[in-house]
């Protein structure tokens, strides 16, 4: 399995760090086969998995869930898990509670949480204070949008450029181990990138982050919205349908089961 020095490494030898989400068994089997170096539970499933218009309804409940089916079909992946919204933000007893629960319950190695305004950086020093390994998330991030009026870039302003970097900093300082960067320009990517000594993961940040996160549903092409930041591997939004109304004709039209369908068959 890697480690939080396996990615430390990869960023001194300039070598990309390759993420991908998952959110049950399956998925997180076909990711650990590919040979991605991590795997995020993001609160993302909020949306691609229970069909929520946004990430904000998602509970400490739902993320241990899904995380523990993850860890049972990646058993030798480094996992992490996103806290989901309330969850690290009312008290720092609370945050290390629900922190320790994903970690315990979920046998995640590492959490994320998004933002980087000073009781932020609170709750990713509480989280450490209890030996947690810690992920930040800067940029667009998809708790605040409502506060940013949806789904829109930031950083795109010099002000909110330099605001940007010295969250980044604050965060590093803090003790997180990694940074994800989401939805910023790429110039802003590069620049903080270069800035920090711990390794930056882009999400729609441009080429020049140490490495690169997508969603498993965004990758094969099943979701129902594709950002700009998006490559589609496959289209199984067109095959599934398809292929599933092969088997509703077969059924209809009595070609299935066949014989070597049937336990113990008839004769006719």
């Amino acid at each position: 399995m890697n480690s939080i020095r396996t990615f430390r490494k990869m960023k001194h030898k300039n070598e990309k760090i390759v993420m991908l989400t998952a959110y049950d068994y399956p998925s997180a089997k076909y990711v650990e086969m590919a040979g991605v170096d991590l795997i995020l539970v993001g609160d993302s499933l909020g949306m691609v998995i229970l069909g929520y218009e946004n990430t904000l309804n998602v509970t400490v409940s739902d993320m241990v869930h899904h995380a523990k089916a993850v860890r049972n079909g990646a058993k030798d992946s480094f996992i992490i898990v996103d806290m989901p919204y309330m969850s690290y933000h009312v008290s720092n007893e609370e945050t290390k509670r629900n922190a320790a629960k994903l970690i315990r319950e979920a046998d995640a190695n590492a959490v994320k949480l998004e933002g980087g305004k000073p009781s932020r950086i609170e709750a990713i020093k509480a989280i450490i204070d209890c030996e947690i390994p810690v992920v930040g998330h800067l940029g667009l991030t998809p708790q605040s949008i409502y506060q940013f009026g949806g789904y829109v870039v930031q950083g795109k302003k010099e002000a909110d450029q330099e605001k940007i970097l010295e969250q980044a900093k604050a965060i590093e300082q803090a003790g997180a181990f990694m940074i994800v960067l989401e939805g910023i320009p790429e110039k802003l990517g590069k620049e903080i990138t270069e800035n920090l000594s711990i390794p930056t993961i882009g999400i729609g940040a441009g080429r020049f982050t140490d490495g690169q996160v997508l969603v498993y549903h965004d990758v094969l092409g099943m979701a129902d919205f594709s950002p700009k930041f998006v490559k589609k591997y496959m289209n199984l939004s067109d095959k599934i349908p398809a292929n599933l109304q092969k088997f509703i004709n077969d059924v209809k039209e009595g070609e299935f089961p066949k014989k070597e369908q049937i336990y113990a068959p008839m004769d006719k």
